[in-house]
């Protein structure tokens, strides 16, 4: 019983800490978001948001990179997490100034390429002509991953890869777009690494 307690009070903690607003610019950037969605939790914990076809359809769903109820099984969520760690290596050669893993450039390149991005003239009988990418539902994920993928060649040529960085709250591994001197993901980053700097301070002057 108590093992079975201390089992469910881990499990709520992990899921009370892992929520945490979006980082900035994961609203502008899907692969930002994608590379965030493994959380690191003080205490060697880990929230992986993608842990489960489930819930790798719904982080998709959420935004809007798939229909709901797309019935996705774990190879569809296994290559969601391969593409974010990825991104995340992607990320952290860019924050840290390094050149980039060629297998990582590669993935990218090749998840950009396995659909077409090309938007295609479609007529609808009742509102008329519009461009769409169509793609067999069998490819939903494909396409997702395509969609992530030319976001993240996006995000790092663009203006906003100069302000990418890393939060500086540890064990955060998030990765968020700048604005101003902020150096964290989150409030509740901000507010535990002010914490630990004050807790260091009075462990020196003792």
């Amino acid at each position: 019983m108590d093992a079975t307690r201390t089992m469910r009070s881990m499990e709520e903690f992990v899921m009370e800490e892992a929520a945490l607003p979006s980082a900035p610019g994961e609203a502008e950037h899907p692969a930002l978001a994608l590379a965030n969605s493994a959380v690191a939790l003080p205490g060697g914990h880990t929230a992986d948001l993608l842990g489960t076809p489930a819930q790798a359809e719904q982080w998709l769903t959420q935004r809007d990179l798939a229909p709901v109820d797309t019935g996705m099984a774990e190879t569809c969520a296994t290559q969601l997490r391969s593409l974010r760690e990825q991104v995340r290596s992607l990320l952290a050669s860019r924050v840290a100034g390094q050149p980039a893993l060629r297998t990582a450039v590669t993935a990218i390149n090749d998840a950009m390429s396995r659909v077409p991005t090309a938007s295609l003239l479609l007529w609808d009988e009742k509102t008329g002509p519009y461009r769409a990418t169509p793609h067999p539902t069998t490819a939903i994920v494909e396409h997702a991953l395509a969609v992530i993928a030319a976001d993240a060649a996006d995000l790092l040529t663009s203006s906003d890869a100069a302000r990418l960085a890393a939060c500086a709250s540890p064990p955060c591994n998030r990765f968020l777009v700048k604005h101003g001197r902020r150096q964290w993901c989150s409030i509740r980053c901000g507010d535990r690494a002010r914490a630990a700097r004050a807790y260091a301070r009075r462990t020196t002057m003792e």
